[in-house]
């Protein structure tokens, strides 16, 4: 397996447009284009935290633009995802809390040049609908499922949501089982969603307890097996992965052992074998003398492919977001 980086970019420059920003994510636009969002403003839940937006041409980036403003109200955690028919969903939660955020949407049938007005996801939603962080994926049945969580203060479970008419209206599956007593944190959160085969899907899923966890599905995710720990390590920040069209998988996340560990170094590592295990680590980013905790912050990645192409960003020092572009060729 060889990883050949095309590119490492800077999306915008750092605090040129807003003091602090964190939580991208991308799509790959039939064109070749590729559009990315964030959450930025004064620091992560203040009210004027909004999503921004910046697409990559031939020319490079555009400046980042403002595309949703929740008057004092803070905006988190966006999810760009292509139908594969022409429409661009941008998914992002508005809330005070988390506990108390709800899902907003917006579509865009012209690559993100322009975007629908903005409508509640579930109407009368509190807690998160849809896709939490990650992206949603579409099963061989054309079945949208979209990553789910939610955040109480004492307890974080997982969970799908399920839309089987191209997004217009969704169904939540059952709860990703877990042992809560046997947990030392609160659970788990963010999960990263693949089809191994018709039927067939997995998660892999942020945690409390040091590990990434995983949970399986027979029935295109309606329900899920009792979570496990993987061997991989987790530092409760966010994962993502993709699936190649040869079948590998593509992990991007942070190598950490420990709640609340440090967010350096992120790397990609790749599966053969349905995620059972984990080989082929690149490093993206690291800072081993990290002068305070946000000048070692390279977290929440997001992932996309087309072909033999992927494509990542992720939070770079809360100041700006980094864009790789690498060609995987697998012998």
């Amino acid at each position: 397996m060889v990883y050949n980086v095309k590119s490492k970019e800077h999306i915008f420059e750092g605090k040129k447009f807003f003091p602090q920003c964190h939580a991208s994510t991308l799509v790959a636009l039939d064109n070749g284009d590729i559009l990315s969002a964030w959450f930025a403003g004064s620091y992560e839940g203040h009210s004027d935290v909004a999503i921004w937006l910046s697409k990559r041409g031939q020319r490079g980036w555009s400046d980042p633009i403002k595309v949703a403003d929740v008057e004092e109200m803070p905006c988190w955690n966006p999810v760009l995802f292509n139908d594969n028919k022409g429409t661009i969903f941008l998914f992002y939660k508005v809330g005070k809390t988390i506990p108390s955020w709800f899902t907003m949407f917006k579509t865009s049938t012209d690559d993100g040049d322009t975007w629908s007005e903005p409508k509640e996801l579930i109407k009368g939603d509190t807690g998160g609908r849809g896709p939490v962080r990650n992206k949603p994926i579409i099963l061989s049945d054309n079945t949208f499922l979209a990553p789910a969580s939610t955040e109480t203060e004492t307890d974080w479970d997982a969970f799908v949501d399920i839309s089987k008419d191209g997004g217009k209206t969704w169904t939540k599956s059952g709860m990703v089982p877990r042992d809560a007593d046997q947990f030392e944190g609160k659970g788990l959160i963010q999960p990263t969603l693949w089809e191994s085969k018709p039927g067939m899907v997995h998660m892999l899923i942020r945690s409390t307890e040091g590990f990434i966890y995983r949970s399986d599905s027979e029935d295109n995710g309606l329900s899920w097996s009792k979570a496990y720990p993987t061997d991989l390590p987790n530092n409760n920040s966010g994962i993502d992965l993709i699936k190649l069209e040869n079948g590998a998988l593509v992990l991007v996340y942070n190598p950490i052992k420990g709640n609340w560990a440090a967010r350096t170094p992120i790397v990609c590592s790749i599966s053969y074998d349905n995620g059972n295990s984990w080989e082929d680590e690149l490093v993206l980013e690291h800072n081993e003398k990290p002068k305070d905790k946000t000048d070692g912050e390279f977290s929440y990645p997001a992932i996309v492919s087309r072909g033999n192409m992927v494509y990542i960003t992720y939070t770079w020092k809360r100041r700006s977001v980094i864009f790789y572009e690498i060609e995987i060729t697998i012998n």
